[in-house]
């Protein structure tokens, strides 16, 4: 295959079930970046962020961790799509982030049982009571609400600007743990088997595309395996996707792995080649609906491989774009060029996650060409702002949880 003709695979457009199209098969993908102020809002740098992705030619930035509920955060740098955001600063991000043809989209979480516990007191499908994680049962009136608050949610993005949403179900995140056997053994409807354990995925779909109408992309990340014993399988996953191709979905994001504490994130392997391009290959003969792989791409050829074998119609990437936030760029011209990849010795539990979180901060202020932090450095500087950070969303958010349900 010729470089010329390399180049165009990753340069032709993509059009969505909705009729929404992307300029090019590069996204940076969703990771939560905790450049949030604490109170749910936008910061000036994180909207400088996404602004430089949108210059550097992402065809869509995701940004993760978009709470629908901030009684159940992922971080406290989270954001929070309410009437309670502040708009201005919403509106600022969405005008910026949109720039040279990008979409925008958010993704809208729930951490469930894995809610950062300062400011939250856990709730998953079921009552867990694990070494490192602990949570209590929703209730089944718990649940009907979960629908109406992602509609919501994703008309609040809609309204500010925001050009599609994702519903998060991945990673090990609250419809995540609906779908694992781990977190979800409950025996009414939203138990047992995979079709039952999916049903309220389903559900905030359907409420969600009734919410923003027919032309507005709705996305969603699943994983394509949990990554642990008596997780979610990839038989199970492919039922998933089955499922979802009987929906109004316009993007599956495969992914993979999950963030309960005896399991191991993908993010952090050692390998140097994508982690689920051969469960996208399954999936591509399931489903009508186009498919964005994310994970472990590191070398264009990968990228040009993964959509011209037909495995993606989409490219995620995260931390190669906050090595170079130019990367789709550097991707689609001639000569391209890969990021290098830091390597890390003894990296303590989450610490290469906090370096890679405090480069957004430096890309965001400005500071790119400082001397980036060591691990301890990073995680040491990532974990006291999050302490101040709980602070104010104690402040803000704690007379919610005086509500009964």
């Amino acid at each position: 295959m010729k470089n010329s003709n390399s180049i165009h695979i990753l340069q032709s457009l993509l059009k969505l079930p909705c009729g929404a199209i992307f300029k090019n098969r590069l996204a940076k993908s969703a990771m939560s970046d905790s450049l949030g102020n604490g109170e749910g809002d936008p910061t000036k740098a994180q909207i400088r962020l996404y602004e430089r992705w949108a210059e550097g030619g992402a065809a869509v930035s995701f940004i993760g961790e978009v709470q629908v509920d901030p009684r159940f955060p992922e971080k406290p740098g989270n954001l929070v799509l309410s009437t309670e955001t502040d708009q201005k600063m919403i509106r600022s991000l969405t005008k910026r982030g949109v720039i040279e043809g990008a979409h925008l989209w958010v993704q809208l979480g729930h951490a469930g049982a894995l809610s950062h516990l300062p400011i939250s007191c856990p709730k998953g499908p079921s009552a867990l009571n694990i070494e490192g994680l602990q949570c209590a049962g929703m209730s089944i009136k718990e649940i009907k609400k979960l629908p109406d608050m992602y509609a919501k949610a994703a008309l609040h993005a809609q309204t500010a600007g925001f050009s599609g949403v994702q519903i998060h179900a991945g990673h090990g995140f609250l419809l995540s743990q609906f779908l694992c056997p781990l977190f979800n053994y409950r025996n009414d409807g939203y138990g047992g088997s995979i079709e039952s354990r999916c049903r309220i995925v389903i559900e905030i779909i359907d409420e969600v595309r009734h919410a923003v109408g027919p032309s507005f992309p709705i996305g969603i990340r699943i994983n394509s395996t949990d990554k642990i014993e008596g997780g979610l399988t990839e038989t199970d996953a492919l039922k998933v996707v089955r499922l979802l191709d009987q929906t109004s979905i316009d993007l599956i994001d495969i992914s993979g792995g999950t963030y309960i504490p005896m399991a191991k994130a993908s993010s952090d392997s050692s390998s140097q080649e994508p982690y689920f391009i051969n469960f996208a290959q399954l999936a591509k003969e399931i489903t009508r609906v186009p498919l964005m792989v994310t994970g472990g791409f590191k070398r264009r050829e990968q990228a040009i491989e993964a959509v011209a074998s037909g495995a993606a119609d989409m490219v995620g990437l995260a931390r190669a774009m906050v090595l170079n936030p130019r990367l789709a760029e550097t991707w689609l011209t001639e000569t391209g060029g890969n990021p290098d990849f830091p390597k890390f010795e003894s990296a303590p539990p989450g610490g290469i996650t906090n370096w890679y979180t405090m480069r957004l901060t430096d890309w965001g202020e400005n500071r790119e060409n400082e001397l980036t932090l060591d691990l301890p450095s990073a995680t040491r500087i990532y974990e006291e702002r999050d302490a101040q950070r709980c602070i104010k969303w104690k402040e803000k958010f704690s007379h919610l949880h005086t509500s009964k349900n």
